[in-house]
């Protein structure tokens, strides 16, 4: 396949790893690749191999011992395998580390085992097996990306499906210490090229180490060339020799030669960090900075939940574009994500549900729209598929009349209460106050409340939704509030069920406590939020035209579907001018606009000059109607960025979603800076 519109690799499904089980010297039944002639682990020693090649020869227990860095020690990997290899590093990691330490494990697979031959794989080792369900539990759908799991409340580990090359030029992140794995060099020739060197070295810190079985010539020269030393050591078992070494100086990270601006701000101390805006967009945000150990102050004017976050039953939803784009891949990526965390989070499954997503094509446009989609996304049924009419009707319990996409993982969710819970996670500090006005405050900020008293914070992250660009440093953000207003309906004993969320212009879910919940209208700058009879008879017209079976059956079982008799909630929602959310640093615009003044004559004339931000100010808003699918992402990128992990996203993903993006696309198109206080959105 060839690479995407938007330079990265193509968004598909995998190849499944293709194995056959063979005894090895003992006897015992070990994983064989069929594609590659070659074993993952010997059964009688593979683990003891693991321990000799990857844990000791990169010093990892005494390292892990000696380890008193904020962040997390930070382990690379080329070829996750069966990952054996992870586990042994994380059970080293517990035996070895401090109590507040942390472990992030990066790992790359071009080729990932289906979920049932892992589990056989690794019930080789019963000791290990508490980790090993847990990895079993989260494993991803084959699909390129990134895909982050959270394996404890210390262990992360992100898997970078694809190849191994792409991957790491892709990576976001630098490494402690490598394991330089996968099929020999004579088996998988494609992997153990100059280009993975050289990326394994510009993802490195400084003095990382790395370990590897084979000593072939072409793997000594490969890393000599991209400057690491390099020793031959004892081998394991009847294996001579193997190399270990490290990088001293890594090589300057040259993407940032073109998009200079988006280079992170150097980290900062995270001691303290305060949230402004409960909403799931600060309330996950939250969660994720005192799952690391980070002091959490969350504050919202009414309470976690209020606005857009507050509906009782929201879905879990997103559209891609027929072609590959940045945004459809983050909007992926998000829906993979947010359905991992959710079950995480909660597997009792009180706040959400995983009945599957249904988007209809409601005309030929549509249909013809969502059939290119599938013809330029091979991805699997187990992310999205395209269904008939009559798997449709199927599917939702309900008769449809057309074709469409069904997303088997995505559901509904109860934003009012997921916020409840997030916000009273343990080390969030929840307050009902509003944050008038921010302020540099030596080394931190300090916030103006609404009530007249102040806070002082290391950092400061926004999510605020359509209020977020009303501070001073935000003020050149463009927004736009759009008024949504979802209706609720109390069914009668016998309606008929709806099995699954069914999605077209608009949207309805399956009953939750004998109501049915639908909508939601989509008015741009309204930014009033009393509930309306017209919006009500909206969302019953729409929800008509999308089911008119379904409404037909649910008069027939004497619902009363008068407008003027049904409840619902009216709230705000914030978008921006590309409909992609805003995540990441805050930057100074009036720096901006003079440090990068040249594009405006020239856009080829890129400044070498780093984009200077607000030290220590974030944002995360813009989420606009599929906020529960980008939100827990977007979540774990500033997290992640703010405690100088490996992001959760590809590197140009996240540079999609930083919000000076409108600030270099007005200056290379000559337009005059965003004035402050704007709020309006032109088209894109």
């Amino acid at each position: 396949m060839t690479a995407a519109p938007d330079g990265l690799p193509p968004l598909a499904g995998l190849e499944i790893a293709r194995l056959d089980w063979r005894q090895d010297e003992t006897g015992e039944s070990a994983p064989h690749s069929t594609a590659f002639d070659d074993v993952y682990f010997s059964r009688h020693d593979g683990r003891a191999e693991t321990e000799h090649v990857f844990i000791a020869a990169n010093r990892l227990p005494e390292r892990f011992r000696e380890w008193r860095e904020s962040r997390p020690f930070v382990v690379g990997e080329t070829g996750f395998g069966t990952g054996l290899n992870m586990l042994c590093t994380w059970a080293c990691f517990e035996a070895h580390a401090p109590a507040t330490a942390r472990l992030h494990l990066v790992s790359t697979e071009k080729y990932p085992l289906g979920r049932d031959d892992l589990a056989r794989a690794l019930a080789a080792w019963p000791d290990l097996a508490e980790r090993a369900a847990r990895l079993v539990a989260q494993w991803p759908a084959p699909v390129t990306g990134v895909h982050r799991l959270r394996l404890d409340d210390r262990v992360t580990l992100d898997l970078h499906l694809g190849d191994t090359t792409e991957r790491l030029a892709l990576l976001d992140g630098r490494v402690d210490a490598w394991f330089l794995d996968g099929f020999a060099p004579a088996k998988n020739p494609g992997m153990w090229r100059p280009e993975l060197f050289a990326a394994m070295a510009a993802r490195s810190r400084p003095g990382a180490t790395f370990a590897t079985f084979t000593c072939a010539g072409v793997v000594k020269r490969g890393l000599a060339a991209a400057g690491f030393a390099w020793r031959k050591v004892p081998g394991f078992g009847r294996k001579r020799e193997m190399l270990a070494g490290e990088i001293a100086t890594p090589p300057a990270d040259e993407r940032r030669q073109r998009t200079p601006w988006f280079t992170p701000p150097a980290p900062r101390p995270v001691r303290r960090v305060a949230v402004v805006g409960a909403g799931i967009a600060g309330a996950s945000l939250a969660a994720a900075l005192a799952g690391r150990g980070v002091a959490v102050t969350l504050l919202d004017r009414e309470g976690p939940g209020a606005g857009g976050s507050g509906n009782a039953q929201g879905a879990l939803y997103v559209k891609l574009a027929a072609d590959t784009n940045p945004q459809s891949r983050v909007y992926l990526a998000g829906l993979l994500h947010s359905c991992r965390w959710l079950e995480a989070l909660d597997p009792a499954r009180e706040l959400w549900a995983p009945s599957g997503v249904l988007q209809l094509a409601g005309g030929e446009r549509e249909a013809s729209r969502q059939a290119r989609f599938l013809e330029r996304h091979p991805l699997p049924a187990g992310a999205v598929e395209g269904v008939d009419a009559v798997e449709a009707s199927r599917r939702a319990g309900v008769a449809v009349a057309t074709t469409g996409l069904d997303y088997p993982l995505a559901g509904w969710v109860r934003p009012d209460a997921l916020c409840a819970r997030l916000a009273d996670s343990p080390g969030v500090d929840f307050r009902r106050a509003g944050v008038e006005g921010l302020e540099p405050a030596g080394d931190g900020w300090r916030l103006r409340l609404a009530d007249g008293e102040t806070l002082a914070a290391d950092q400061v992250v926004i999510a605020t939704a359509t209020l977020a660009n009303r501070f001073a440093q935000t003020a050149r953000l463009p927004l736009q509030p759009v008024r949504g207003q979802v209706s609720r309906l109390t069914l009668p004993e016998g309606a008929p069920p709806l099995r699954r969320v069914v999605c077209a212009g608009g949207y309805v879910s399956p009953p939750l406590d004998g109501v049915l919940t639908f909508g939601a209208t989509f008015v741009p700058g309204d930014t009033d939020t009393g509930v309306r009879e017209a919006d009500h008879a909206a969302n019953l017209a729409e929800l008509e035209r999308t089911l008119p079976a379904y409404v037909a059956a649910l008069r027939a079982a004497g619902t009363d579907l008068d407008p003027a008799g049904l409840a619902g909630r009216a709230a705000l929602r914030a978008a921006s001018p590309d409909k992609s959310p805003y995540a990441g640093p805050v930057p100074d615009a009036a720096a901006w606009a003079d440090d990068y003044a040249v594009l405006a004559k020239d856009a080829t004339r890129v400044p070498d000059t780093p984009g200077r931000h607000h030290p220590g100010l974030w944002i995360s808003a813009a989420h606009g109607s599929r906020g529960l699918a980008s939100a827990p992402l977007c979540a774990e990128l500033l997290a992640s960025r703010i405690c100088d992990e490996p992001l959760p996203l590809e590197q140009p993903l996240a540079d999609h979603l930083h919000p000076g993006r409108r600030l270099i696309r007005d200056l290379v198109r000559g337009k005059q800076a965003w004035p402050r206080g704007r709020t309006g959105v032109e088209k894109a």
